[in-house]
């Protein structure tokens, strides 16, 4: 068995303890093991008993499991080493909220036990997938995101228009700092903040939730994921930004945005004692009441 191991730095100690914790159970299984570059190179280790592993700066479909060491961000940016690799994605909550990085340190040994023994099951998220015309650099490598696409205004404090198409019919032009669209993954993220409803993974629906609109019926709309959006900008400014989950370009207002459903899909390792429903009432505390 081959596993990758990947974080990210925000100067929390958080990341090093997990990281070394992790190390120390992954030598009670007989799989190799590969830290991405950077990561290894901000950790002090050290490793017994003669066991090495190995360093990546990018993955192949030779890799069984790709762990990821962070909060939810750090998965979303694990997403672009796994791509279309049919890679199992397991998350390391060292971050605040965890809402996908369900496994706490102190749970590392136990969780690594089930997994390696086949007692997880995986959860399959859809992604989405963008175009630009004229086409732009940045999206030549990486076009795609698990939580969300996002259209918003840039240098300016004025609102900009989003004309929207659904499958080429014309839904409307939003006057507001932005649009979002969202997968089910995304709906307990930025969407949610916007006021949009949260969506089950296994659903087959994107949602459209404007940002802040000046419009008060422009309300999230709820959309069958196989809809192709098409997206044109204008304001005052003549540039917007436009984000994939946390990766951001600028586009000038002359593109046009194309978003769909991506080919593939991405595997999150979910253990038995997990759930949507359980980590929605845990962590967002989904329908709280101390008459409950």
């Amino acid at each position: 068995m081959k596993v990758a191991i990947y974080g990210q730095d925000y100067a929390n100690s958080n990341n090093s303890v997990a990281f070394k914790t992790l190390l120390d159970n992954l030598q009670d299984y007989n799989i190799d093991v590969f830290v991405e570059e950077d990561f290894l190179a901000l950790q002090d280790v050290v490793f017994h008993n003669d066991w090495s592993i190995g360093v990546f700066t990018e993955l192949d479909n030779s890799y069984d499991l790709l762990i990821s060491i962070g909060g939810d961000g750090t998965i979303l940016r694990a997403i672009t080493y796994v791509k279309d690799l049919d890679i199992n994605i397991v998350g390391i909550n060292t971050g605040r909220l965890g809402f996908l990085a369900t496994i706490q340190t102190n749970e590392i040994k136990d969780a690594l036990k089930s997994i390696f023994n086949g007692q997880y099951k995986l959860s399959k998220r859809s992604l989405l997938s963008v175009s630009v015309s004229p086409e732009h650099d940045d999206l030549a490598i990486t076009n795609f995101a698990l939580n969300e696409v996002t259209i918003s205004r840039k240098n300016t404090t004025s609102m900009i228009t989003v004309e929207t198409h659904l499958d080429d019919e014309y839904l409307t032009s939003y006057w507001a700092d932005g649009l979002i669209l969202a997968t089910p993954t995304g709906s307990t993220g930025y969407s949610l903040s916007c006021g949009g409803p949260v969506i089950s993974p296994e659903t087959n629906s994107f949602v459209l939730t404007p940002i802040a609109p000046h419009n008060l019926n422009a309300r999230p709309l709820v959309i069958p994921d196989k809809t192709k959006v098409k997206l044109r900008v204008s304001g005052r400014e003549n540039q917007f930004l436009l984000s994939l989950d946390s990766r951001i370009i600028t586009l000038p207002n002359s593109a046009t945005v194309k978003i769909e459903k991506a080919k593939f899909e991405i595997k999150m390792v979910e253990l038995h004692s997990e759930s949507f429903l359980d980590t929605l009432r845990k962590k967002m505390l989904w329908g709280e009441d101390r008459r409950n």
